[in-house]
This record gives C-alpha cells, structure tokens and sequence, in this order.
C-alpha cells in the first residue's frame, strides 16, 4: 500500500483546452452511432426477396451449417460453404438453398436445386459482398419447410463498387 498519493492538478488552461477538444468531437460521435445502429439493418430489397422465397413459412433455426470468414478482406471474393443435415431421400430431402445478403444492391445472391440424386446436401461457392452486413441462408425442404442461418462478416474492402 503506498504512503502518499500523487494528485495531479490541472491547470484552467488545459482544462479549458480539453473541453473545447471534447465538444468538438460530438458531431463526430454522433454520426458514428447513428452510422452504427443502421449499419446492420436489411435493406428494402432483402426484405422483399426474403419474402418472395418464404412467403407466409416460419423458418427455423438450425440444421444449417455455414462456413464463413468473420472477417473478408477482400468483399470481391467471399468463400461460402454451406451444409444442411437431411437424409436426402425422396421422402425427406433438401429441395433448394438460397443466399441473400442484407446490404448488397442485388440481395438475392444464388439458388441451388437439390434432389435426392445429390446424395449430401452441401454447396460451396464464393460472393461478393458490399460492405459489412448479414449474410442469410435458407434451405427449404421437400415438405415446405425452411431452415434458416444468419452469419454476420465485416467486410474490410466492399465487393459490389459501393
């Protein structure tokens, strides 16, 4: 335990000089929360897209597997791999994988047609992305049903010319 302790005393100087600092950082405060609260939110043409393939269905979380980097460096070359856990028989089978992303100009990325023939219900491809955001997978099943996935990647360089 120390003996004594320093206190340090500002002078009005600084004091006055730190807060006219700080004052004029709060536009730039601002805007970068705002910035960041919108930053995740899906766009227009995601939502549409989004209900266009699932209409009214509620999809459901899991049985998706989805490799993604946390980080892309480059958006023009993301590497996706995506892996659903079905028997794929011709009763029960994966029938379609979609990818959309919430901040692309185009949101609806790509459609994969399964069937039973496909033995494993896995796709691997690669996407660009514009900028930081959600990217969503869908697999709907031979009886209806979706599964979902929602991976978020903070892309470093956008892919799209954004």
């Amino acid at each position: 335990m120390p003996d004594s302790i320093d206190i340090a005393v500002l002078s009005r100087r600084t004091f006055v000089a730190a807060g006219a600092a700080a004052a004029a950082l709060l536009p730039y405060i601002a805007r970068a929360e705002d910035a960041g609260s919108n930053a995740l939110a899906p766009s227009q043409k995601f939502k549409d897209d989004f209900e266009r393939i699932v209409g009214s269905a509620q999809p459901a979380e899991g049985k998706i597997t989805v490799d993604l980097p946390e980080t892309a460096e480059n958006g023009n070359f993301v590497p996706i791999t995506i892996s659903a856990d079905s028997p794929m028989t011709d009763a029960d089978y994966i029938k379609a994988i979609h990818i959309l992303s919430t901040e692309n100009p185009h949101a609806h990325v790509a459609t994969y047609h399964l069937s039973p023939v496909n033995a494993v219900a896995r796709v691997q491809t690669r996407m660009r992305l514009a900028k930081t955001q959600n990217v969503v997978v869908l697999a709907e099943r031979s009886n209806g049903e979706f599964l979902i996935s929602t991976t978020l990647v903070k892309v470093t360089i956008g892919g799209c010319g954004i």
